[in-house]
C-alpha cells in the first residue's frame, strides 16, 4: 500500500505537535440508561492513540457517533466514550463540549504534550456529511486548524466521502494510523490470491445489501455458505415456500440468475428454526427449509444446516464471514451464528470477520476474539473494499 502510515510520522517527530486523529468510536449505547455496551471501536483505536501519547503529541481526537441530523443531539453526545477512553488510556480525556466551536478551541489549546482531547460528535455539524463540496471543505478547514497532522485510524469510515475523512486529509500532512493499516493489509489478502479452498459466508437482513458483493466475490470463491433473513429470497428463488419469512420479492430472480451462473458453489440452509413471531419468546420448531408453515417465519439456521456448513468450513484455508445466521440477539434464534462462528474458529484457515453485527455477534456470544485471524471495524467499508470499489478515505491518504 502507497500510504505513509504512523510509523513513517513517529520517525519525524511528534513531541510537542498537535495530531489530529480520525477515529471510530461509533459505539452502540443502552437507550435507556445510555451506557457503553460494547467497547470493541474504542479499544481497536488504542495502539495509534497509545503511540502517539507516549512520543509527546498533544493528540486531538474526532468521531461520529449515530445518525444525528447535523446538529447537537443528547443522545449522541460522545461524552461517555470520553470516560471510557481515558480509563482504557489510562489517564483523563479532556473532552470539548462542540466540534470546531470554542470549547473545542479551549480545549485544544490547553492540551499538554502527551495529553488527549476528544471533541464533540462530528455529525453535530452539517459540513461532516454535507453533498455539497464547498460546505464540507469549510468543515474541514475548522477541523485542521486543530492538527499540525491527521492520522486516519477510522476503517469503519473510510467509504464515506465525509470532511473528516475524505478533505482533512488534502489541508494536512497525513498517515495511516495502525488500525487503518491492519485492516488494509488483510483484506489485500482476500483480494489478492487467497489460500484455497476460499469460502465465504454471508448473513443478514436483505439480499440487496449484499448483492454488490456477491457479484464480486461469485468468480473468485470456491463456496459461498447463505444464512441470515437473505437466505428465504434465495429459497423461495427456488421455488420454495418461505411462510411470513423476510423476503426481497424484487430480487427473487436477481438470485436465481445467481445460481444458474455458479452451479453448486452457492449453499442454501437445508433447515431452518421458524416461528409463530418475531420475538424472543415465541413458539418454534426446526423444519425443512422447503417446509416452512405458512403463518410462520423463519429466524434461525437449522443444526442441519449448521452441520453443513461446518464440515465446509473445516476444509477451507482461506474464510471470509459477513453477516449473522440468524436473530442473535434472541437465545432461542443464535444458535446457527454461534455454530458457525465456531466451525470458522476450529479450521486451520486464515479468517476475517468483516465487522458490523458479525463482530457484534462474536463478542455477544462471548467468543474468543483472538481465535479469529482478524475482526474488521467496518461492516460497510470491508464489503466495499471486497467489492473493489474507490474508498473516499483510502483514496485521500495516497494522494
Amino acid at each position: 500500500m502507497t500510504i505513509r502510515n504512523l510509523d513513517d510520522l513517529l520517525a519525524e517527530g511528534v513531541s510537542g505537535r498537535r495530531v489530529l486523529v480520525r477515529a471510530d468510536l461509533n459505539v452502540p449505547l443502552d437507550k435507556q440508561t445510555g451506557d457503553i455496551t460494547d467497547d470493541g471501536r474504542i479499544r481497536a483505536v488504542l495502539p495509534t492513540l497509545g503511540a502517539l501519547v507516549q512520543a509527546g503529541a498533544k493528540v486531538v481526537v474526532c468521531s461520529h457517533l449515530g445518525r444525528p441530523k447535523g446538529a447537537p443531539d443528547p443522545q449522541f453526545s460522545l461524552r461517555p466514550v470520553a470516560g471510557r477512553l481515558g480509563e482504557l488510556l489510562g489517564a483523563p480525556v479532556h473532552f470539548a463540549e462542540d466540534t470546531v466551536g470554542d470549547s473545542a478551541r479551549s480545549t485544544v489549546a490547553e492540551l499538554a504534550d502527551g495529553q488527549v482531547a476528544l471533541l464533540e460528535n462530528l455529525r453535530f455539524n452539517k459540513g461532516e456529511t454535507s453533498k455539497d463540496d464547498a460546505e464540507r471543505g469549510a468543515f474541514a478547514d475548522q477541523l485542521a486548524a486543530f492538527g499540525d497532522a491527521y492520522v486516519d485510524d477510522a476503517f469503519g469510515a473510510v467509504h464515506r466521502k465525509h470532511a473528516s475523512v475524505h478533505d482533512v486529509p488534502a489541508r494536512l500532512p497525513h498517515v495511516a494510523g495502525r488500525l487503518v493499516l491492519r485492516e488494509v493489509e488483510v483484506l489485500s489478502k482476500l483480494t489478492g490470491a487467497p489460500e484455497r479452498p476460499y469460502v465465504v459466508v454471508l448473513g443478514g437482513s436483505k439480499v440487496s445489501d449484499k448483492l454488490a458483493v456477491i457479484e464480486a466475490l461469485l468468480p473468485t470463491v470456491d463456496r459461498l455458505l447463505i444464512g441470515g433473513g437473505m437466505c428465504f429470497t434465495f429459497l423461495k428463488a427456488q421455488g420454495h415456500e418461505v411462510g411470513t419469512s423476510l423476503l426481497e420479492e424484487e430480487m427473487v430472480e436477481t438470485c436465481r440468475n445467481l445460481m444458474q451462473r455458479a452451479p453448486g458453489k452457492i449453499l442454501l440452509p437445508v433447515d431452518v428454526v421458524a416461528a409463530d413471531a418475531f420475538a424472543p419468546d415465541a413458539a418454534h420448531d426446526t423444519v425443512p427449509a422447503d417446509g416452512i408453515p405458512s403463518h410462520r417465519l423463519g429466524l434461525d439456521i437449522g443444526p442441519e444446516t449448521v452441520a453443513g456448513f461446518a464440515a465446509v468450513l473445516s476444509q477451507a484455508k482461506t474464510i471470509f464471514w459477513n453477516g449473522p445466521m440468524g436473530v442473535f440477539e434472541m437465545a432461542a434464534f443464535a444458535n446457527g451464528t454461534r455454530g458457525v462462528a465456531e466451525a470458522i474458529t476450529k479450521a486451520d484457515a486464515f479468517s476475517v470477520v468483516g465487522g458490523g453485527d458479525s463482530a457484534a455477534a462474536v463478542r455477544a456470544l462471548g467468543l474468543d476474539e483472538s481465535s479469529f485471524g482478524h475482526i474488521s471495524t467496518g461492516g460497510g467499508a470491508s464489503l466495499e473494499y471486497l467489492e473493489g470499489k474507490t474508498l473516499p478515505g483510502i483514496a485521500a491518504l495516497e494522494n
